[in-house]
């Protein structure tokens, strides 16, 4: 996660952190330590938090908005959240909000896009990490509790809709086991693909100069192989539009 700061802030960043989920506070201490930034912190309990005197606030985020002044934050992180949200949409909408224009945001959530989480897609209907649901489920933070499934193009298409630019993906790590059902795929993939983007483009008119980069990447190694999508974006500093520039990165680890 800190390399994916680095990477889309190299000359660094003066000012404020706001981290949402941040559950123990791990993330903040981590942030403070490598940029010396004011940490604040955002969840639905402050009960989790262990860094002493670290004031969290509590809000509702499928329901309330962020209660953040506008242009407040250079840095707002939120790992691992996403997928528990109804509209998660609607936060990218509030953090471009209060992100301070040049600043960075970076997202992680399961990488649902992985061999493994296709084939049990394919075998069961379900994703990795995105079972069947008790109905009223009280626990939403344990994985029973991922009620939103978001791929690497809708978050890159809400993240763009929303006005950032630069995007930037990554994986945290590769999962080897699925290297090895990669020879028996690799064909459907590779035709399958070529068959829907033909249809996607000239029967459908989906594709365009805007949201080709983003596709393209869906069958890319860290997609097929990556553990966790880990993504950055950045609010432009002037009022042009929105950027569909896409860097792909190495995994991190």
């Amino acid at each position: 996660m800190l390399t994916a700061v680095q990477r889309a802030a190299p000359g660094g960043l003066r000012g404020d952190h706001l981290d949402i989920g941040s559950g123990t506070g791990d993330l903040l201490r981590l942030v403070a330590d490598q940029f010396r930034l004011r940490s604040f912190a955002c969840d639905y309990t402050d009960q989790l938090m262990k860094n002493p005197g670290q004031k969290v606030e509590i809000v509702d985020l499928n329901r309330a908005p962020l209660p953040f002044d506008d242009n407040r934050f250079a840095l707002v992180t939120c790992v691992e959240t996403i997928e528990h949200l109804e509209n998660f949409r609607e936060l990218i909408r509030q953090i471009y909000r209060v992100l301070q224009p040049g600043g960075v945001a970076v997202f992680s959530t399961p990488n649902i896009l992985n061999l493994r989480s296709r084939w049990r897609f394919f075998t069961s209907g379900f994703y990795n990490l995105f079972g069947p649901l008790a109905i009223d489920e009280a626990n939403i933070q344990s994985t029973r509790g991922h009620i939103n499934p978001v791929s690497w193009f809708y978050l890159a298409h809400a993240l763009l809709t929303a006005g950032f630019k630069n995007l930037t993906f990554s994986v945290d790590k590769y999962q080897r086991r699925s290297f090895l059902a990669f020879p028996f795929v690799a064909l459907p993939i590779y035709l399958g693909d070529r068959i829907v983007s033909y249809r996607d483009r000239e029967t459908y008119r989906a594709l365009n100069d805007r949201n080709i980069d983003i596709v393209r990447t869906m069958n890319s190694r860290d997609l097929l192989f990556g553990r966790t999508l880990i993504v950055t974006a950045t609010k432009p500093c002037g009022n042009g539009l929105p950027s569909g520039r896409l860097r792909p990165e190495q995994p991190t680890a």
